[in-house]
């Protein structure tokens, strides 16, 4: 197989040529060189929906996945710190506190993601028209908020009503999410947002707390911008987790639309054994592109499996 790869994707058209013609692997880089191998690692990240699509339109084998939709919720630090310390005020001594919770609403997992401690919400959409958030914390965990993403499991049977896209039917349905979260926060990356009281009561907070999120948020019903099921699970959760910490369910706490990239919404399939593609000798899909790790960690170790499965092949040539 030949497959040549511009770096960031910028020329699909030459790997859409390239990856349908067989003989050896080649990588062309910036400087327009290229190096013959018997072997690729995709790692791409489960962003890369141009990959995806590329994949799809010149049937290369993909599959629609399961993954977990929901909201990043914001709590002043203090709150957690109260929460998890029993005590008004943190010592010096102590970092700022973090939490992991998760329960069971309607046969869907609700679950806390990626929490960041004294951290602050970032826009993090690849396309126009859409509004992603994500979480990080600095270094010193110095942000007077602490932000973790808040998502209900999504499965097959939520993704059927794009039945008619086929492998990239959950990413349809993803990206649908994103493009009404755009449309509800007005526009300029403005994030939808609700406060969390609010949104288990169903009502439309008239005002917004102080939010790290920089480009701004909008108060609104995040009921026009989740799907129904899971607006209805991610309720019922954070009810569940204010009874296990009381301090929690508060309406200081606002809920930022949408976190939607938990996990990538296709697999790209490799043999249990080998972990190349089924159909091409030499690819090999890696990590959280693929759909085959869930974060950083996991991500980095299935890239040692794969380096080690390149390896194995090598000596085997």
């Amino acid at each position: 197989m030949k497959f040549i790869l511009i770096p960031g994707s910028q020329d699909i058209s030459i790997c859409e040529d390239a990856i349908q013609s067989f003989s050896t692997i080649s990588v062309d880089t910036k400087e327009e060189q290229e190096w013959n191998c018997k072997a690729m690692i995709l790692a791409t990240g489960h962003s890369a929906r141009d990959i995806y699509e590329l994949l799809d339109r010149i049937n290369v084998h993909i599959e629609a996945k399961p993954f977990a939709l929901g909201v990043r919720i914001e709590h002043p630090q203090s709150i957690i710190d109260e929460v998890q310390y029993h005590s008004a005020k943190r010592s010096e001594f102590l970092p700022p506190a973090s939490y992991s919770l998760t329960c069971q609403v309607n046969e869907r997992g609700v679950y806390s993601f990626c929490m960041c401690p004294g951290g602050i919400i970032a826009p993090a959409a690849t396309n126009s028209n859409e509004i992603v958030v994500n979480g990080w914390s600095p270094s010193r965990r110095n942000n007077p908020f602490a932000n973790s993403g808040m998502v209900v499991s999504v499965g097959e049977k939520d993704f059927l009503p794009f039945k008619k896209d086929g492998a990239l039917s959950a990413l349809r349905y993803q990206q649908e999410v994103e493009q009404k979260a755009f449309k509800a926060g007005g526009g300029k990356l403005k994030a939808p947002a609700q406060r969390l009281v609010d949104f288990t009561e169903k009502k439309v907070s008239g005002n917004l707390p102080v939010c790290s999120y920089v480009p701004g948020i909008t108060s609104t019903s995040l009921d026009l911008v989740l799907p129904q099921a899971i607006a209805i699970a991610l309720r019922e959760g954070l009810k569940e987790f204010g009874k296990k910490m009381k301090p929690y369910f508060t309406n200081e706490a606002v809920l930022v639309a949408t976190e939607s990239r938990t996990s990538s919404p296709v697999r790209i399939p490799r043999d249990k054994e080998t972990l190349q593609h089924p159909q091409i000798k030499g690819l090999y899909p890696c990590a959280e592109g693929a759909g085959y790790a869930g974060g950083i960690v996991s991500a980095a170790m299935d890239g040692e499996r794969c380096a080690d499965a390149v390896q194995g092949l090598k000596f085997k040539v």
